[in-house]
């Protein structure tokens, strides 16, 4: 079954309900053949106390779009995808507006991915960059 880019996206955004993609407000916007593309708002819901975009916040945003892009460019009716590492560096601070997370393969491999994921607001400077490696195990 061949689906419009639309209809991906809309099973990517129904696969969210009641997580914490869901409570982040994070959407899956973009794809192509070797990338998935999620925004998230910054607003207080986000925010470290002292106002600014909390790290945590842009991990769990980076997790989030490179592991559904494993699942997404993997067998993944077949394969539960686990985030088995990632690190962070953040290198920016933003307080509010849009970030957008650009998932990219390092390596795609059977088992294990590796994935690049810039973080960058929207007049595309980098917020933080994030490395992810990804496991795919079969479903029993």
């Amino acid at each position: 079954m061949n689906l419009t880019k639309e209809q991906i996206l809309e099973r990517l955004a129904q696969s969210c309900k009641n997580t914490l993609m869901e409570t982040l407000e994070i959407k899956y916007i973009d794809f192509g053949e070797d990338y998935l593309v999620a925004q998230m708002p910054v607003t207080p819901r986000v925010h470290q106390p002292d106002g600014v975009l909390h790290g945590g916040a842009m991990v769990a945003l980076a997790e989030s779009v490179g592991s559904a892009a494993s699942f997404m460019f993997l067998d993944g009716e077949n394969m539960y995808v686990r985030g088995i590492e990632i690190s962070a560096n953040h290198v920016k601070s933003k307080r509010d507006g849009m970030v957008y997370a650009k998932a990219t393969f390092i390596h795609k491999g059977r088992t294990t991915q590796v994935w690049n994921i810039d973080v960058v607001d929207e007049n595309e400077t980098l917020i933080s960059k994030v490395k992810l490696t990804t496991i795919a195990l079969p479903k029993k």
